[in-house]
């Protein structure tokens, strides 16, 4: 894809590209009107796994933005599909809240503390000693271990979180074993994505503020990727890596305009 305006299909993350401290960033309310009037399908991703899509489109909408619950695809929602495909009506232990219970259940599975065949870590601010005590027990007597997502911190007004990466690694250390990780930066996510919508990689892109998740993950699932710097990532960051996005702005108010915006970087 060489210009933007091949695009039909739009993937993009939500906090620090559509939102910022519960905040809607400017121009991300328009750039949402303007994909619903020209019937461009999308979905706003995100690897939080606490909150069903419910939760978050209204979340959203206290921030500003009108996104219905069926344009968002969480990493709970993507790691469901999956273990769907890999074994329909299985069973699994669960660390975590809301989102993935939710999605779980959802998608056919019972959730059990014996014998199951899987067992999930997804984020959550209860983590306990006796849950995970029995996650690396379950896993040790055989259950695949499968991870929302590999983030090791989270972000809050006092400072970072230990998130769902931080908890699989105390696993791993316990158990030898590594889990599968079905969020963010696994193109699995995006390609599942792409299913929701019936969408196709070579007209889709993806906007995101990481290098490291977002738009990496982009490039391996072959999106025209969009790096905007309203998030994490500004120019030394960009430097530390060996590959670049397709563009390069300053935020999606930049998307509004009908031609690509040039980057030097």
């Amino acid at each position: 894809m060489e210009r933007r305006n091949e695009v039909e299909c739009w993937l993009t993350d939500m906090d620090g590209v559509l939102v910022h401290e519960n905040h809607a960033i400017p121009g991300a309310r328009e750039l949402i009107e303007q994909w619903k009037d020209q019937g461009n399908p999308f979905l706003v991703l995100t690897n939080n796994s606490i909150f069903t899509a419910r939760d978050l489109s209204a979340r959203l909408k206290a921030s500003g933005l009108d996104v219905p619950e069926e344009s968002i695809w969480t990493s709970a929602l993507a790691t469901a599909a999956f273990l769907k495909s890999q074994q329909p009506g299985g069973t699994a232990f669960v660390i975590g809240e809301a989102g993935i219970l939710t999605a779980l259940h959802e998608a056919g599975f019972v959730m059990t503390e014996t014998n199951p065949d899987f067992v999930v870590v997804g984020e959550t601010r209860n983590y306990s000693f006796e849950a995970i005590t029995k996650a690396i027990r379950l896993i040790n007597d055989g259950a695949r271990f499968i991870s929302t997502n590999p983030d090791a911190t989270g972000p809050s007004k006092d400072g970072p979180l230990p998130a769902t990466g931080a908890i699989s690694a105390l696993i791993t250390k316990a158990t030898g074993k590594e889990p599968y990780v079905v969020g963010k930066p696994n193109p699995m996510m995006f390609r599942s994505a792409l299913n929701r919508i019936g969408a196709h990689s070579e007209n889709t892109a993806m906007i995101g503020d990481r290098m490291d998740t977002d738009i990496v993950a982009g490039i391996e699932a072959g999106l025209h990727t969009i790096l905007v710097m309203t998030g994490i990532s500004d120019e030394d960051e960009i430097k530390k890596y060996p590959f670049r996005p397709d563009e390069i702005l300053g935020s999606v108010a930049d998307l509004l305009a009908t031609e690509p915006v040039e980057s030097e970087l």
